[in-house]
């Protein structure tokens, strides 16, 4: 059995649904790893991890409107306020949603389904550098 752990640094790029799958892919392609399990988790409360179609661009748009109908940046509506509208918002939609995901590894690459995409849900507007640990276990 064999372990390894990479940060993956993702740049802000505001609200919304940002596709990391090539760059974990990437990384999971320079591992010995052919079987096992990848857990990843985002080291952050205002923003989560999500797998969802990557196909249709219409599907990420459905689901950030739905998400900002659901949440309004609605001042009047929250305590805390310190860090802007958009902070408790963004904190309430990272508990409906995942700090972290766990893919099955088979021959060395990750088994989702022919569809799927993995996503950082950026839920602040001016989103700062995210971090996001990669931990790989298996065999050979």
């Amino acid at each position: 059995m064999i372990q390894a752990r990479h940060i993956l640094a993702v740049q802000g790029k505001g609200q919304g649904l940002h596709e990391i799958t090539s760059d974990v892919a990437a990384w999971l392609d320079g591992q010995a790893v052919q079987e096992g399990l990848l857990t990843l988790f985002i080291r952050h409360t205002s923003a989560s991890l999500l797998i969802q179609e990557n196909a249709e661009r219409d599907v990420r748009s459905d689901l950030e409107a739905f998400m900002e109908r659901l949440i309004p940046e609605d001042p009047g509506a929250y305590r805390h306020t310190a860090e802007g509208p958009d902070d408790m918002p963004a904190h309430i939609k990272s508990a409906l949603t995942q700090s972290h995901l766990s893919i099955p590894v088979g021959s060395g690459r990750m088994l989702l389904g022919t569809w799927q995409g993995i996503y950082l849900f950026e839920h602040r507007r001016r989103a700062p550098r995210r971090e996001v640990v990669l931990h790989l276990i298996g065999e050979v």
